[in-house]
């Protein structure tokens, strides 16, 4: 059987400052579908381990489920700017941290989004400043005993997981 679809037409919509794409496929079976995926770009994100193996965590509120979570530092990745540099920025930002950063690999967002997610590490991580926060950015940062990661990881309230378990695993910690 052929499971590949045939993209027939692409339309970009945007809602705030959302982008989507409306996308009309030809099915295997001949029928079309439509399918409105995100249109997204480059993300990062890093597990920051101290030298004292805590993790750094920016505690945040999150709109999508309406509480506060502890979540590794990151963000976008700015035109012009590489994943790494990226990461070097958002950790020292969020947190005022900074530390050897290492790659990890990346990972699809979403199943119905275009963008990828940059997985780092981060050694020895120490603050150096305070956090230089976004206007619409409000974090505390805390430090996070590694085996209290390792339980929150499976917790549902950590919105990149994939980044924590792929951080563990790459340390050989987890």
């Amino acid at each position: 059987m052929n499971l590949e679809w045939k993209k027939i037409s692409e339309e970009s919509l945007k809602a705030g400052y959302r982008k989507y794409l409306k996308r009309i496929f030809l099915m295997p079976d001949g029928r079309t579908e439509v399918y409105d995926v995100k249109d997204e770009g480059k993300v990062c994100c890093v597990l920051a381990l101290t030298k004292k193996n805590e993790v750094v965590i920016a505690k945040q509120y999150r709109p999508g489920p309406e509480k506060v979570l502890f979540e590794l530092p990151g963000g976008l990745v700015d035109t012009g700017e590489t994943p790494e540099e990226a990461i070097k920025r958002e950790l020292l930002e969020e947190t005022g941290y900074t530390g050897n950063i290492e790659f990890v690999g990346t990972s699809l967002r979403c199943a119905y989004s275009t963008g990828i997610r940059y997985h780092f590490i981060a050694r020895d991580c120490e603050k150096i400043q305070e956090p230089q926060l976004e206007e619409n950015e409000f974090i505390e940062v805390e430090l996070m005993p590694i085996e209290e990661f390792r339980k929150h990881l499976s917790s549902g309230n950590l919105s990149d997981v994939a980044t924590g378990y792929m951080g563990l695993e790459y340390l050989g910690l987890l």
